[in-house]
């Protein structure tokens, strides 16, 4: 079971809160829906769900870097080198000394 009450409503009379499966939450003047109130007893397979989908979320994050990541490798030549020293090595072997 489920209704639409606006913020003021539900803190004025949280008894109500009981009734229901969830409540959806809306702004009254401007009629602008700003989220849900779920009841205490869906709360943990709410709370499961939205673990594992950020969970999703942030891996497909991490697969789109990490595809990426060892492309800018520094070759072993230029261990222990300076930023600089490093331009300068590439140069002197391009354009001679």
């Amino acid at each position: 079971m489920t209704t639409t009450m606006s913020i003021r409503e539900l803190t004025r009379n949280g008894a109500m809160i009981s009734g229901y499966d969830y409540i959806d939450i809306e702004d009254r003047k401007s009629h602008e829906y700003k989220g849900v109130f779920v009841s205490a007893r869906l709360a943990d397979e709410v709370k499961t769900f939205l673990e594992q989908r950020l969970k999703r979320e942030k891996q497909a994050k991490l697969d789109r870097i990490m595809k990426y990541a060892g492309k800018g490798s520094i070759s072993k030549r230029f261990d222990g080198l300076t930023s600089s020293e490093i331009r300068e090595k590439k140069a002197r072997e391009q354009y001679g000394e």
